[in-house]
């Protein structure tokens, strides 16, 4: 694949994420009963960062969890049969919270909809807020994100790469064809 462009460089991202914090924020009227989950993998530190911007503005830290949807896939039985899933652990209480699902990239809905299904397994949240970074279009399923770092419309031969510090060693969101 050939890189297209670089699209969000270190300090927009960090703009981005400290957005979608101030709009977390407003649009649950502050921070009560909020838990972030990211989607592993990097979903994960993406709320890890959402929590540290939350407690640089409102002063409390909100409990961050994780979520692996491997044995949510739809199309895991393919592979493996019929799977029981025991003993999940998101990290995280759910139950009667408000559930705020952080991932990289929206794009057919799948994902969000394993990890919507995996979190329902453990617990009923109140309700269930999708965060991510960004949202390349071509859904699949009918979701859609609460909090959007930026829409960006692709093709279905392009592809987003993700890269953030904590795994990849720099922050870039770039787009190959």
């Amino acid at each position: 694949m050939n890189l297209k462009a670089e699209l969000l460089d270190e300090k927009a991202i960090g703009r981005t994420l400290k957005r979608i914090s101030h709009e977390i924020i407003e649009k649950n009227k502050g921070t009560e009963d909020l838990v972030l989950i990211g989607v592993k993998r990097k979903g994960v530190p993406l709320a890890n960062r959402i929590a540290n911007f939350i407690e640089n503005i409102e002063g409390n830290r909100i409990p961050v969890g994780d979520v692996d949807i491997s044995l949510y896939r739809d199309d895991l039985n393919t592979f493996l049969g019929d799977s029981s899933i025991e003993n999940m652990n998101l990290g995280v209480e759910v139950r009667n919270k408000k559930v705020i699902l952080v991932d990289d990239v929206l794009y057919t809905g799948r994902t969000v909809r394993a990890a919507i299904d995996a979190i329902i397994a453990v617990g009923r949240p109140n309700s269930i807020q999708l965060a991510v970074l960004v949202d390349r279009g071509h859904r699949e399923l009918p979701i859609r994100a609460d909090y959007v770092g930026k829409n960006i419309p692709t093709s279905r031969h392009e592809m987003i790469k993700v890269s953030l510090v904590e795994i990849d060693k720099k922050d870039l969101v770039s787009i190959y064809e």
